[in-house]
C-alpha cells in the first residue's frame, strides 16, 4: 500500500475539470489515482508559495530538545539496533 503525502485525492476522470479538483482542495496537493493506485501529484501553484525553507541546525536542535522526552522510548529502542 503507498503512503499518499496528502489528504486530497481525486481520480483521472475527475481531473477532466481541473478547477473543480483544485477548488476542492483549497490549495493542496492533491494525490491523482487511477484505478486506486497514485499516478501523480497535482501540486498548486499557491502550495509552493508558502515560504517552506530548511531549518537550521540550531532550529532543529531546538525542536529535537523539545521532543526528547517523548521520543526517548523509540530512540532507546533503536540504539540497539
Amino acid at each position: 500500500m503507498t503512503r499518499l503525502l496528502t489528504n486530497h485525492i481525486c481520480t483521472i476522470t475527475e481531473l477532466r475539470e481541473p478547477q473543480k479538483v483544485l477548488d476542492r482542495a483549497g490549495g493542496k496537493p492533491v494525490a491523482v489515482l487511477k484505478n486506486s493506485q497514485l499516478v501523480a501529484y497535482l501540486v498548486p501553484q499557491e502550495a509552493t508559495e508558502q515560504g517552506h525553507r530548511a531549518l537550521t541546525q540550531e532550529e532543529f536542535d531546538a525542536i529535537f530538545e523539545a521532543t526528547r522526552e517523548a521520543a526517548q522510548p523509540v530512540l532507546d529502542y533503536l540504539k540497539d539496533k
